[in-house]
């Protein structure tokens, strides 16, 4: 026996010992500020059901809760007085309390407020009353990206789901100066090196910039910007108990409701 090759290591065992050749990893995709408010613009708020797609659209957006805890949420989880937040229960059964902004809160009050279908404890009921499924929410959420391209192009060139709404948050979170530490806990990463994705997307995101600051620079009658621009969904500096709190919706439609309606 040959003093090379031990009795115990058989050649297949070098063969599986091999590792597995490393793929491309693209950078995660997200929506810029004018995109989230053409999105959450589009739903027909005179209808039962665009009050309702309106509502879920913007408490997954300023959250980041998955689409899970979202259609899970009941209304005992939602409180909405001093130190406004939503209680849910994410992977690995880990608790986690999530605070809520002022149009958030303002929003759901008014949903809260529409007559129950159904459960009465659920807060996104489907129209007959029962729970959200998963496919019901991205139904919706195409339903609405078809409108929201019209007024916004740029949306055009995005594949769009809902947890592209999380990965909104969490660079939201980041581009206004929140650690990764602490948008691993706002978005109930098990651990906080989850969280690194983002990082790579922001530094794409400032070579981006830097090169169309370049561009301006070629231009003699345009001066340059004074700071690197940011994904500005929140008009204020985020922090770890407020975010995206003076995003507006403008919806002309939602002037008249209507609550004969289906969903």
């Amino acid at each position: 026996m040959s003093p090379s090759r031990s009795p115990l290591r058989r050649p297949e065992s070098n063969i599986l010992a091999i590792p597995n050749k490393r793929q491309p990893r693209r950078l995660i995709g997200f929506l810029t500020r004018p995109e989230v408010e053409a999105l959450l613009a589009a739903p027909d708020q005179r209808t039962w059901s665009g009050r309702r797609d309106h509502t879920f659209l913007l408490l997954a957006v300023q959250t980041g809760l998955r689409l899970s805890e979202v259609t899970g949420l009941r209304r005992q989880d939602v409180i909405l007085g001093t130190g406004a937040h939503v209680y849910c229960l994410g992977k690995g059964r880990k608790e986690r309390r999530t605070p809520l902004a002022k149009r958030t809160v303002d929003v759901l009050r008014g949903w809260l407020r529409e007559p129950p279908r159904g459960r009465d404890d659920i807060v996104f009921p489907n129209a007959r009353g029962g729970h959200l499924s998963a496919d019901g929410a991205q139904y919706m959420l195409t339903k609405h990206l078809a409108t929201a391209r019209q007024s916004c192009p740029s949306l055009r060139e995005k594949r769009v789901t809902l947890h592209v709404l999380r990965h909104t948050t969490a660079m939201a979170l980041l581009q206004g100066g929140v650690d990764t530490s602490s948008i691993a806990l706002w978005l109930g990463h098990e651990s906080p090196a989850t969280t690194h994705i983002y990082l790579g997307c922001e530094l794409g995101t400032q070579r981006t910039n830097s090169g169309q600051d370049r561009n301006l620079g070629r231009n003699e009658n345009r001066t340059l910007p004074s700071g690197r621009p940011r994904l500005e969904i929140p008009k204020e500096p985020v922090n770890k108990s407020k975010t995206m709190s003076s995003c507006r919706t403008e919806n002309p439609r939602a002037t008249t409701r209507s609550d004969g309606d289906s969903a």
